[in-house]
C-alpha cells in the first residue's frame, strides 16, 4: 500500500512539473530534427505581412517584392493556419548549408507605379512586419534600448523619416547551426519541428558530417543601390560593389518610376544551443520572471479568497441543516411558521424556469466549450501544441469541440428530462438547437468579419472552400454526434427531486435591493483568478507576442472553475434564505456575469494598450472577436456555476427531512 502510495505521489509531481515548465527541453513524440550536409540547399519562406497597427494580415507579395524564379507556390497549410490568416510561401531567398555568401544580389523590380508606392508608403506607415522562416524557425531580430536587449520576430517593411519613406532593402541573416549528435538526436523529440527523418550516419562514423539549423536571425538594412548596374545581371548573382549594411543609416528612399534593389548576405555560426532548446530565444522574452511571479500572486491570492469563502459557506449550511434536525416534527411545523428562510420554499424550489429549453441549450453549449477549454489547454501544457506546430492549437480546439457534441445533447437533453419530470418529448428539437445555438452565432460573427476582412484584401479573409469545409465539419459531424448525445441523454434516467412541487407557486418577499444587481456583482470574484493572465493573453493575440505557460493558464483555468461553483453555490443559498426560489437563472449567470467584466477589459485594452490601432474596421474586428471570445466564456462558466448550484440545491433538499 506504501509503495503504491509513493508511485502515486511520483506521478503527481511528475505530471506538474511538466505542467509549470512547458517552455524548457521537453518534447513529446511527434517529429525528428532536420540534418543538413554541407552544402545543402536552405529555402526560405514567407508568411503574410502583419502588424499591430491594423490586426489585418496581408499576402507577402501584396508588395513590391521579388518573386522565386519558379513562381510563388503555398506550403502546406492545416486548417487552424487557415484560420489564423497564416499564408506561407516559398521565397527567392535560399542558402546552402555552411556557406557564408555576401553581396547577392536578389532582383531588381520594375518602375515602381503610383499604385504601388501608395500602397508601399501605406504599409510602411502601419508599421507592418515581413516575416521570414527558415527550417520551421521564424526570423528573428534584435535591437537595444537603454541597457537591454529587445527581441522581435521579423522586420520592418520600412521606415518613415520626415516626408520620406525608407524600404529595407538589404538582408544580413544569420543561421545558427548545431552539429549532429547521432547518439541523442533519436532520443529528441518535438511537435511539429520538422516533418522529415533524419538520415543515419554509419556505424563507424565516417559519413558527412551534419547541422541542425537552431536559430535565425536577421539585420534589416536600407542601402542605396545603383539600379542602373544590375539591369541585366542575374538573380543570386553578385552584386558588383561592396555592400556595407549598416542599421543604424536608411539611404533606399522610394519614389515613383524607381525600380527596387534587394540583395542580401548570410553567414553561418556554429552554436551550442541544442535542437530542443532552439524556441527558448521565441518563448523567454524579456520580462518573463514579472509574468510568473504575477500569476504566482495571483494564484495565491485566489486561493485564500476562495478557501475563505468556502469555509465560511460549509459552516453556514452545517449550522442550518444542525438546528432543523435536532427539532421534532411538530417544533419543524411550527418553525416553518415562524421563520424564514430556505425551508420555506421546499414547495417551489425544483419549480420549472422560465425558458426552460433555453437554459438547457445554454448548459449544453457550456459543457462543450468547457471541456474543449480544458482537454485543448492541457494537450499544449504537455507539449503536443507547441508554437513550432502552426495552426495546431486551433486546429485542436475545432476537433475537440466537434468531438464534445455528444457530451453536449446528453447534458442538455437530461437536464430537459429532469425539468419535465421524466418527459423527454421534444428532445430531438433540444439536440437540434444545442448543436445551431453558440456555432451559429459564432458563424454569424465570423462572416460580417469576413466580410470586413474580404473588402480589405487581407489573408485573414477565409476563402469559399474553406467556408464550405467548416459548413461540412459543422452539419456532418456536431450536428450527428449531439444528436447522439441527445439520444443517449433522453434514455438515461432522469434525476429526481427529493421534494414535491406545489401546484400554486409562493409569493415572493419584496426584496431591499434587486437580486440581479448582486448576481452581476458575482462575476467580479471569478474575473479576479483572470484578469493578470488575461492580460498575456491578450497580449499575445493583439500584440504579436507567443504565448508559452499553458501549465499555469490549466492552473487559473481550474481555480476559475472552483471559483466560480463557489461563488454560485453562496448567491443560491443566500437567494433562497430570503425566500426567493427562482435561483436557477440566476445560479447561470451569477458566475456567468465574468463575461461582462472580461468584455469590460477588452474595451479598456483597446483604449489604453492599443492606442495605435488605426482604422474602424481594425476596431470591429477586435471588437468582434471579443465579443465571440465572451459569449463562450459566459456559457462556460455560467454552465459551471448552474450545475454546482443544482447539485448543492438537490443535496440540501435531500438531506433534510421535510414531511
Amino acid at each position: 500500500m506504501a509503495e503504491l502510495s509513493s508511485i502515486w505521489i511520483y506521478g503527481v509531481l511528475l505530471v506538474f512539473s511538466v505542467l509549470l515548465h512547458p517552455g524548457g527541453s521537453f518534447y513529446l513524440p511527434g517529429s525528428y530534427p532536420h540534418k543538413y550536409s554541407v552544402g545543402d540547399l536552405l529555402s526560405v519562406k514567407v508568411n503574410s505581412l502583419t502588424s499591430i497597427e491594423t490586426e489585418m494580415p496581408f499576402s507577402y507579395y501584396s508588395l513590391p517584392f521579388c518573386k522565386p524564379e519558379d513562381g510563388v507556390k503555398d506550403s502546406a497549410e492545416n486548417l487552424g493556419e487557415l484560420l489564423m490568416g497564416d499564408r506561407i510561401e516559398n521565397s527567392p531567398y535560399r542558402f546552402k548549408m555552411f556557406t557564408n555568401e555576401s553581396d547577392i544580389l536578389l532582383c531588381r523590380t520594375g518602375p515602381l507605379n503610383a499604385e504601388a508606392l501608395s500602397l508601399l508608403k501605406k504599409r510602411i506607415d502601419e508599421m507592418y512586419q515581413v516575416n521570414l522562416i527558415l527550417d520551421n524557425l521564424p526570423a528573428i531580430r534584435y535591437t537595444k534600448k537603454d541597457e537591454f536587449m529587445l527581441r522581435w520576430t521579423g522586420y520592418p517593411v520600412g521606415i518613415r523619416v520626415g516626408d520620406s519613406y525608407y524600404l529595407f532593402n538589404h538582408l544580413k541573416f544569420t543561421v545558427l547551426v548545431h552539429k549532429y549528435e547521432e547518439t541523442n538526436v533519436a532520443r529528441v523529440m518535438g511537435t511539429g519541428d520538422a516533418v522529415d527523418v533524419i538520415p543515419n550516419l554509419d556505424k563507424a562514423g565516417s559519413g558527412p558530417p551534419g547541422y541542425m539549423v537552431v536559430g535565425f536571425e536577421v539585420v534589416p538594412c536600407s542601402f542605396q543601390h545603383d539600379a542602373e548596374s544590375v539591369k541585366n545581371a542575374k538573380m543570386y548573382s553578385q552584386y558588383p560593389a561592396k555592400i556595407q549594411c549598416d542599421p543604424t543609416t536608411v539611404a533606399m528612399v522610394v519614389k515613383e518610376n524607381q525600380p527596387l534593389v534587394f540583395t542580401y548576405e548570410v553567414s553561418f555560426v556554429e552554436s551550442d544551443i541544442k535542437w530542443p532548446s532552439r524556441w527558448d530565444a521565441y518563448l523567454k522574452m524579456e520580462g518573463a520572471k514579472v509574468h510568473w511571479f504575477s500569476i504566482l500572486n495571483s494564484l495565491m491570492v485566489i486561493a485564500f479568497l476562495a478557501g475563505i469563502v468556502l469555509v465560511i459557506f460549509l459552516r453556514t449550511v452545517r449550522r442550518d441543516l444542525t438546528r432543523y434536525e435536532e427539532l421534532d416534527k411538530e417544533a419543524q411545523a411550527q418553525m416553518n411558521e415562524e421563520l424564514s428562510g430556505w425551508k420555506l420554499v421546499v414547495g417551489d424550489v425544483f419549480r420549472a424556469p422560465t425558458n426552460p429549453s433555453l437554459l438547457c441549450i445554454m448548459v449544453g453549449d457550456g459543457v462543450q466549450i468547457l471541456g474543449m477549454a480544458v482537454v485543448t489547454i492541457l494537450f499544449a501544457a504537455l507539449g503536443f501544441m507547441s508554437p513550432a506546430s502552426r495552426g495546431t492549437l486551433i486546429t485542436g480546439m475545432l476537433f475537440f469541440y466537434l468531438v464534445l457534441g455528444i457530451a453536449a445533447g446528453y447534458v442538455a437533453v437530461r437536464l430537459w428530462k429532469t425539468l419535465r419530470c421524466g418527459d423527454h418529448s421534444g428532445w430531438v428539437s433540444v439536440s437540434w438547437r444545442v448543436a445551431c445555438f453558440f456555432p451559429g452565432i459564432a458563424f454569424l460573427i465570423l462572416t460580417t468579419l469576413n466580410f470586413l476582412l474580404w473588402g480589405s484584401q487581407s489573408t485573414g479573409a477565409i476563402p469559399i472552400y474553406l467556408f464550405i469545409i467548416l459548413l461540412l465539419l459543422w452539419f456532418c459531424i456536431s450536428v450527428p454526434l449531439t444528436l447522439i448525445g441527445g439520444f443517449f441523454g433522453a434514455r438515461a434516467a432522469h434525476i429526481e427531486y427529493p421534494v414535491r412541487t406545489n401546484q400554486i407557486p409562493r409569493e415572493i418577499p419584496p426584496q431591499k435591493y434587486p437580486s440581479w444587481l448582486l448576481v452581476l456583482g458575482a462575476g467580479t470574484l471569478p474575473f479576479g483568478t483572470l484578469f493578470i493572465e488575461l492580460f498575456f493573453i491578450m497580449s499575445s493575440l493583439w500584440m504579436g507576442r507567443v504565448y508559452y505557460v499553458f501549465g499555469f493558464l490549466f492552473i487559473v483555468l481550474i481555480l476559475l472553475v472552483i471559483v466560480c461553483a463557489e461563488v454560485s453555490l453562496v448567491l443560491t443559498y443566500m437567494h433562497l434564505c430570503v425566500e426567493d426560489w427562482r435561483w436557477w437563472w440566476k445560479a447561470f449567470f451569477s458566475s456567468g456575469s465574468v463575461a461582462i467584466y472580461i468584455f469590460l477589459y477588452s474595451a479598456n485594452y483597446l483604449v489604453f494598450d492599443l492606442k495605435s490601432l488605426s482604422g474602424p474596421v481594425s476596431a470591429t474586428l477586435y471588437l468582434g472577436y471579443s465579443l465571440l471570445m465572451v459569449l463562450a466564456i459566459m456559457f462556460a462558466t455560467g454552465t459551471v456555476g448552474f450545475m454546482s448550484s443544482f447539485w448543492f440545491v438537490h443535496y440540501l433538499f435531500s438531506s433534510v427531512k421535510l414531511d
